[in-house]
């Protein structure tokens, strides 16, 4: 069996979902997903002559051929990355469906059968920690056991703080990374109230998005351990490993990095230095499934949960999913498009996602089929699916 082809269609979701098919010789194809991005889709196709003509089965090599080729496109992280991210996850499943087997059983079987799922619930309709708490009950109602909220609204580079009905809230100093004394009481009342709507069983996390310097972060730290968060999640930014091992060492509240990484490389130094509690790689982003394995049996060897960060269709999620699967020390995965109405009809059969839950199954692969209706309903504007004539 031999790759005859390398395609791709970009889907309009919450994000451009660039989806990714490989093709063969014996009409076998797999289905893959790359995390949304500048470049991304274009960097697909500059990295399909490396493998056509080539084994599909051969799936490290081919990705070392991809790194090594595209070196100069920058493949030791960004976007070159994530391109390569989506053919690997579309090969892995190619392979399951040669050998009519699921993805999951090419790294080693299940350690569990369902992947629990959090939802990404962004923030509340206001400013008021009330409607947090609302948000809660209404995501919660689908069955829901783990949430994460975004901690850092409103966004001080995109609103104008003259218009904003509720001045106290805006980041008046948002270069110096600094929180005010409002904004901190903000944050734990917007704690506070999810934590009471939900009760104490229910996993909640909670997001900075790099945006606090580390005594600050120490601050906003201390002042939610009272919560019992599931984590604190990038509360400074992602560069700086020491200052992360900072805030970690100087709070109970866990602490939660790893999106902006990629490659088993990028997550070295944070594993090796314990800088933080739990380590959340975004799987088609930084690098695919064998990498994030790779990376999940690093941080396990420290007893280091994982968490993947994910913005992904039912495509990208259900094949990290299968890896997942295999993971010793897996703890939950991201789900970030419960507002996207027809994310589930983007694949064909049941819902993807039940009460909280992805339930794997035994068909090859992934386990999905495109719905190719749906897909070309949601295409990003000017581009094609799979080779066909651009949308209008």
């Amino acid at each position: 069996m031999k790759i005859t082809d390398v395609r791709t269609a970009v889907v309009a979701g919450n994000f451009p979902w660039v989806l990714v098919r490989v093709e063969t010789d014996e009409g076998i194809c797999g289905l893959g997903e790359a995390y949304w991005g500048a470049g991304v889709n274009e960097l697909v196709h500059r990295a399909k002559p490396i493998i056509v003509g080539e084994s599909p089965f051969n799936v490290s090599k081919l990705c070392e051929m991809m790194i090594r080729c595209l070196s100069g496109e920058g493949s030791t992280g960004g976007a070159t990355v994530t391109a390569i991210s989506g053919i690997e996850l579309a090969l892995w499943d190619l392979v399951g469906r040669a050998l009519n087997t699921p993805i999951s059983t090419l790294f080693g079987g299940r350690l569990r059968e369902s992947i629990r799922i959090y939802a990404d619930c962004h923030a509340g309709e206001s400013h008021d920690p009330a409607s947090y708490a609302e948000r809660a009950r209404e995501v919660m109602s689908a069955g829901f056991t783990a949430i994460k909220f975004d901690l850092d609204n409103p966004n001080p580079f995109t609103q104008d703080i003259s218009l904003d009905p509720h001045p106290r809230r805006a980041w008046y100093e948002p270069f110096n990374r600094t929180i005010g004394a409002a904004e901190m009481r903000w944050m734990v009342s917007v704690a506070e109230a999810i934590r009471s709507a939900v009760g104490d069983d229910v996993m909640l996390a909670l997001d900075c998005h790099w945006k606090y310097a580390v005594p600050d972060a120490i601050r906003l730290a201390r002042a939610l351990e009272p919560y019992n968060l599931l984590w604190l999640e990038d509360p400074v930014p992602p560069e700086n490993i020491d200052a992360q091992k900072k805030v970690s060492e100087a709070t109970t509240t866990p602490i939660c990095t790893g999106e902006n990484l990629y490659r088993k490389h990028g997550y070295r130094e944070l594993i090796e230095k314990q800088a933080v509690e739990i380590v959340s790689p975004d799987i088609p982003k930084m690098g695919g499934l064998l990498e994030a394995k790779k990376v999940a049996d690093h941080a396990d060897t420290y007893y280091m949960p994982l968490a993947p960060h994910n913005v992904a269709s039912p495509i990208g999620t259900v094949a990290a999913a299968h890896v997942c699967a295999a993971m010793t020390n897996f703890l939950v995965m991201e789900y970030h498009a419960h507002d996207v109405p027809w994310w589930d009809d983007l694949v064909d059969g049941e819902p993807v996602i039940e009460n909280g839950f992805i339930h794997l199954n035994d068909r090859p692969g992934h386990g999905l089929t495109l719905n190719e209706d749906v897909a070309r309903q949601h295409l990003v504007s000017g581009t094609s699916f799979f080779g066909e004539s651009p949308s209008a």
